[in-house]
C-alpha cells in the first residue's frame, strides 16, 4: 500500500524559503513521474511542481523561479525548495504522482503571513 507522509511547512515571513519533504513508501519508487500540489484556502487542489523518473522538471508559472522540486531515489523522498515565498504560495501542500492518484497524505500547511 503506497504511503504519502508530507512535512516541512510553517509558517515564514514574506521573501523567506522552506523546504518540504515527502516520504513515499509501498511503491517501485523511480518509475512514476511525482508531484508537488498546493490547495490554498477555498480553492481547489493544483499541481505546483512536476518531476519525471529521469529528473526532469516542470513548475506552473506562477512558481517559476522561485520553487525547485528535486528527489532523493534512494531515501525514496521527494523535496519542495521555496524561496522568496509571498502570502498567496499559502495552502495545504501535498505529494502525489502525477496522474491517476494514489491515496492522498495528510499534507503539511505552509502559511507565508507577515
Amino acid at each position: 500500500q503506497v504511503q504519502l507522509v508530507e512535512s516541512g511547512g510553517g509558517l515564514v515571513q514574506p521573501g523567506g524559503s522552506l523546504t518540504l519533504s515527502c516520504a513515499v513508501s509501498g511503491i517501485i519508487f523511480n518509475i512514476w513521474n511525482m508531484a508537488w500540489y498546493r490547495q490554498a484556502p477555498g480553492k481547489q487542489r493544483e499541481l505546483v511542481a512536476r518531476i519525471s523518473p529521469i529528473g526532469g522538471t516542470n513548475y506552473a508559472e506562477y512558481v517559476k523561479g522561485r520553487f525547485t522540486i528535486f528527489k532523493d531515489n534512494v531515501n525514496t523522498t521527494v523535496y519542495l525548495q521555496m524561496t522568496n515565498l509571498k502570502p498567496e504560495d499559502t495552502g495545504v501542500y501535498y505529494c502525489n504522482r502525477d496522474t491517476s492518484w494514489w491515496a492522498w497524505g495528510q499534507g503539511t500547511q505552509v502559511t507565508v503571513s507577515s
